[in-house]
């Protein structure tokens, strides 16, 4: 998903039309990616039976304006900008990761706008070669609507992802209306249950019978299932019932820097 907006309710957006264009010049924004002012934050991706942390997602954070981030750096055409340099500044620190840190997992997420040139595979597998990190502990997390307009050429870079030996995760699952057509056509590795399924799956709603049966469909197809919002000791239980693989969310872990990132994974290896 990309989660990548934390952005506090404060700051002044410093912005104005160009001419002739729908773009806005957002020169804060352009400012933040000059002086590499956005930050990278973590969160754990958990396995509910041993508390172990498998995996983390990147998150970015930047405390200079107001807003979601990705929504602002869409409308002054910078979303490929900021989203590439989220991606690569993760890929480098993970990389150097060392001690228990060293075999965590990295998920990055793609734009939608990212995923629609073939060049966008060339330029992915050439930047995680420069960062350090291997391939094995990548996972690029792609939104439902990337996959829907095309999706045979979808499955091409895909599967050129996977070759490379990166895993692929569909994020926000469930949220979308084409789910259940591609999953057994795309080479796709893992399915993240959106947040908004989990809310209600205490007290036999609806939402339970559907995220039990989602977990169970992915199984079958063998494909792992993180599930993301998880609030609560009884959501968290439900989903570790039903063979939920992963699970993310406030009750196992906020974002972290890598500082607390470090001293979490220890804790819960210690656990």
């Amino acid at each position: 998903m990309p989660h990548h907006d934390l952005l506090p309710e404060h700051g002044r957006r410093v912005a104005e039309r160009r001419s002739g264009s729908a773009e806005l010049v957002d020169v804060a924004l352009h400012k933040a990616i000059e002086e590499d002012a956005i930050s990278i934050l973590f969160q754990p991706q958990i396995e509910p039976a041993s508390g172990r942390v498998i995996a983390v997602e990147a998150l970015a954070r930047w405390e200079g304006g107001a807003g979601p981030l990705f929504e602002r750096a869409r409308r002054a055409g910078l979303e490929k900008c900021v989203s590439r340099s989220v991606q690569d500044k993760a890929m480098r620190r993970a990389a150097r990761w060392t001690g228990a840190l060293a075999e965590v997992g990295l998920s990055i997420n793609l734009l939608p706008c990212e995923f629609a040139g073939d060049e966008m595979i060339d330029d992915l597998l050439a930047r995680l070669k420069k960062s350090g990190l291997a391939p094995s502990r990548l996972t690029v997390e792609i939104v439902e609507n990337s996959l829907v307009a095309d999706p045979k050429a979808a499955a091409n870079r895909l599967s050129r992802l996977r070759e490379a030996g990166v895993s692929i995760a569909i994020d926000d699952f469930g949220t979308g209306y084409s789910s259940l057509a591609y999953l057994t056509s795309l080479p796709i590795d893992c399915l993240k249950i959106d947040r908004g399924l989990i809310t209600d799956i205490v007290g036999g709603s609806r939402d339970r019978i559907v995220v039990r049966a989602m977990i169970h469909l992915a199984h079958e197809l063998g494909l792992d299932v993180v599930v993301e919002g998880v609030e609560s000791a009884a959501q968290l239980e439900l989903i570790a019932s039903w063979g939920g693989d992963l699970y993310q969310g406030f009750l196992g872990a906020e974002a972290l820097n890598e500082e607390e990132l470090g001293r979490f994974v220890s804790a819960s290896l210690a656990a």
